[in-house]
């Protein structure tokens, strides 16, 4: 698999899983997309790019439908079936009943081969628009992550990226909290309130452990723990997860 360096903030950039066993078109996709804002991984079978959905949160796939000894189509109608995952196809010029079937299964967008990095961009950054937009309007169901100030929660793998890439560890509770305070962002939460809307996550969380579970937490994502910018305190009321957080679909 190739992937990009890490660099600050990068878990806050979409991230784009690029299909395709061509290693050449790989370096180059990942290398153009890298340089414009996205975080991209390149794969070159379906076995790949099913490892990496079920690690990572994906925002994009660009597909390639003739994949040597598998088939580009049977990937999309599966993704598809799925999860709501924009993608993008790669065909070639001559294949129109691949370009016809690939959109009937649900595609977002196609491309055709031999194709220029700078088109590629702007039809990825047009489909991520629209879903964007989707996601104000209601439209897409099934939270598949939450991102926050260069912080990225997967709900499926349950695992937290910092700003910089590493994995931070997260317990049972933990996590359960997390999900909570995420969910209702610039809203007090009570702690009978967290306690009753963890339980959903985690049955092991108990009313007296939600302070310790907060402590535990802003050790984890805080700056300074001492003066909280994420999780903040209302006295005499409960918690207010205090900055933006976008969700992912």
């Amino acid at each position: 698999m190739i992937s990009l360096p890490q660099a600050p903030g990068h878990a806050a950039l979409p991230h784009v899983l690029v299909v395709d066993d061509d290693p050449t078109i790989r370096e180059l996709v990942c290398d153009y997309l890298g340089k414009n804002e996205l975080r991209v991984s390149a794969v070159a079978d379906g076995p790949a790019m099913q490892l990496v959905l079920g690690e990572q949160v994906v925002d994009l796939v660009v597909l390639d439908l003739r994949l040597r000894g598998e088939d580009g189509m049977a990937l999309a109608r599966r993704l598809r079936d799925e999860s709501e995952i924009p993608i993008v196809m790669l065909t070639g010029r001559s294949e129109e009943a691949d370009r016809v079937m690939g959109l009937e299964l649900g595609a977002d967008d196609y491309l055709t081969k031999p194709f220029s990095p700078r088109e590629l961009l702007a039809r990825i950054r047009t489909v991520l628009r629209r879903r964007r937009a989707e996601v104000r309007q209601g439209k897409p169901e099934g939270i598949r992550a939450y991102r926050f100030d260069g912080w990225e929660l997967n709900l499926n793998s349950r695992r937290l990226a910092a700003p910089d890439g590493r994995t931070v560890a997260l317990s049972n509770g933990e996590f359960s909290l997390l999900v909570v305070l995420l969910g209702a962002p610039d809203r007090i939460l009570s702690r009978d309130q967290l306690l009753d809307l963890s339980r959903l996550h985690n049955d092991e969380v108990y009313n007296r452990s939600i302070d310790v579970q907060i402590l535990r937490l802003r050790r984890k994502i805080e700056r300074d723990p001492a003066e909280p910018r994420y999780i903040k305190t209302e006295r005499g009321a409960g918690y207010l997860f205090g900055v933006a957080v976008e969700t992912v679909y």
